[in-house]
């Protein structure tokens, strides 16, 4: 049987087949991101379940983006040895695989492993769904064609975690790993209908030797960052997983120099314009996976929110999302990219920087309204950024560009993710400490002990209000507030990070603005 070109069924399926494949590919990726982060609203139940602490918690959203990071360049060698289809469908099945084995896991390291396996197969279909819609649309319409990418990209966590909460409220947390596979298995099936399988003949062997370098350095940093506050920055596991990983990048910019076929296209990087919408997409890694990995967190560990109430905070969000990126696509073939790029950044860092005000009583449409402000400067972003990086390049970059391009932006969200865990974790002892260093000298608590004892007893809980100072009741309760004042304050502070972060990347966003972009054809 003949293979089936993009040519022959783009003559055989007329204007609809740009459509077709966009569904095609679009059903898959969207089960795959939709696992990056639904997971998030789970973290409370599989801590509590197998008794972990927060540091390693985090290792459940970091060992997902880590290895989607690292198998994200393989795309160009994926492509060019099984063909669209058999490399879209083959990650698919291994995504199912780690979704089974993350529902059935009988501990933490298990599940770890099935994050890894989902990562890795979502790495690859990610970029695949980019190229599919990239190369099927006009020139003149790759803006519509990413905004439609960044849709399901974006949307798929937004509204992800208010299902993945009504799972975990009324059934299990192990539910949430189930809930990609049926969209999976539609995607395969689509896939096998509309996709290309036509291999070419020059295929390239793969990088093999960048591929555990480019492991071990993204592992090793991410093992040290994570580590380092429990460890102690200066101890010597810390330096030397961050000394490993210093070796280990040396060794892969020395590899990928030299390869006839490497896994990061380096010269690429040549391109002022593509090296700054990389760095964009980076930082803008940090705080996207960043802050939606502490909004979960601080609803149900602050303000006591149940899962379902969590996803329902970022629902309102994900509606605004799914209409602003579709404009936000037209308008990026019309608008220069750096100019809705800026605005989106700025959107996201105001929105960030409004939640520093959030506390134990901040209303639940207050933050749904700050989460909005952000995701409208999403939609803003990712449509500008993906088709500003990629048109820079000639039709023959286009594969490692989309690859390089995600892997910048998932490098990004895997760091900020460990980042701003382990700043979370670094500010809430500091707060607990200079707390408790208030108390110490003055008469704040024996005041506080003596309210917390009238309460007590008021309640029922104490029958002496004379013995109240020496009741362990009254020193749990009087410890348990300044514990909880202190995570608000270090959340604060986090969410005050994730904003800075998003006001760094205008700078590279500026300089997406040098040379003149290609203008590419209208359709006659």
């Amino acid at each position: 049987m003949t293979p089936r070109t993009a040519e022959a069924l783009q003559r055989r399926y007329g204007a609809t087949y740009k459509w077709l494949a966009s569904g095609a590919v679009m059903v898959g990726c969207i089960a795959t991101v939709l696992s990056a982060t639904i997971v998030n609203v789970a973290l409370p139940d599989i801590m509590g379940e197998f008794g972990l602490g927060q540091d390693q918690a985090q290792w459940l959203s970091t060992a997902f983006l880590a290895a989607m990071t690292a198998s994200m360049l393989t795309t160009a060698w994926g492509l060019a040895t099984f063909g669209t289809k058999k490399a879209y469908v083959y990650s698919l099945a291994v995504f199912v695989v780690g979704s089974i084995l993350g529902g059935v896991s009988p501990n933490e390291h298990v599940l770890i492993v099935a994050r890894v396996l989902q990562g890795a197969a979502a790495g690859l279909v990610q970029p695949v769904a980019m190229v599919v819609l990239f190369t099927s649309f006009h020139p003149s319409e790759r803006g519509l064609a990413m905004g439609l990418y960044s849709l399901g990209v974006v949307l798929a966590p937004a509204l992800g975690p208010t299902m993945g909460g009504m799972l975990v409220d009324n059934y299990t947390w192990r539910y949430v790993f189930f809930l990609g596979i049926p969209l999976c298995l539609a995607g395969a099936g689509l896939a096998m209908a509309y996709l290309p399988d036509h291999v070419r003949r020059d295929r390239m062997p793969f990088d093999l030797p960048g591929f555990v370098l480019l492991c071990v350095l993204v592992f090793a940093f991410l093992t040290a960052l994570s580590n380092g506050q429990r460890e102690g920055w200066d101890s010597l596991f810390v330096r030397g997983f961050f000394g490993l990983s210093a070796l280990a990048t040396v060794g892969f910019i020395l590899r990928e120099r030299t390869c006839a076929t490497p896994l990061l296209a380096l010269g690429v990087y040549a391109n002022p314009r593509f090296l700054a919408a990389s760095l964009v997409a980076f930082i803008l890694g940090l705080g996207l996976f960043g802050s939606t990995y502490l909004i979960p967190l601080f609803v149900q560990t602050i303000q006591g929110a149940s899962p379902t109430e969590s996803g329902l905070l970022l629902m309102p969000g994900g509606i605004v999302l799914g209409l602003v990126s579709p404009v936000a696509g037209r308008l990026a073939d019309r608008v220069p990219p750096y100019v809705l790029i800026m605005l989106g950044l700025a959107l996201f860092g105001w929105s960030s920087w409004l939640m520093t005000a959030a506390d134990t009583s901040t209303a639940f449409w207050s933050f749904a309204g700050w989460v909005v402000l952000g995701r409208v400067g999403l939609g803003c972003i990712l449509p500008s950024l993906n088709s500003g990086a990629l048109r820079v390049l000639s039709h023959e970059q286009v594969g490692q560009g989309s690859g390089n391009i995600n892997f910048m932006r998932q490098l990004g969200g895997a760091v900020g993710v460990s980042l701003l865990s382990v700043y979370l974790e670094r500010q809430t002892t500091l707060y607990g400490q200079a707390l408790n260093a208030l108390q110490t000298g003055t008469h704040i608590a024996s005041d506080t002990l003596v309210r917390i004892g009238a309460r007590l007893m008021q309640a029922g809980f104490l029958d002496d209000f004379s013995q109240s100072l020496r009741q362990p009741e009254a020193y749990q309760f009087f410890s348990n507030m300044l514990a909880a004042k202190a995570r608000m304050l270090g959340f604060r502070e986090s969410f005050l990070l994730a904003a800075l972060l998003f006001a760094l990347g205008i700078v590279p966003a500026w300089f997406m603005r040098l040379g003149r972009p290609r203008t590419p054809n209208r359709p006659r």
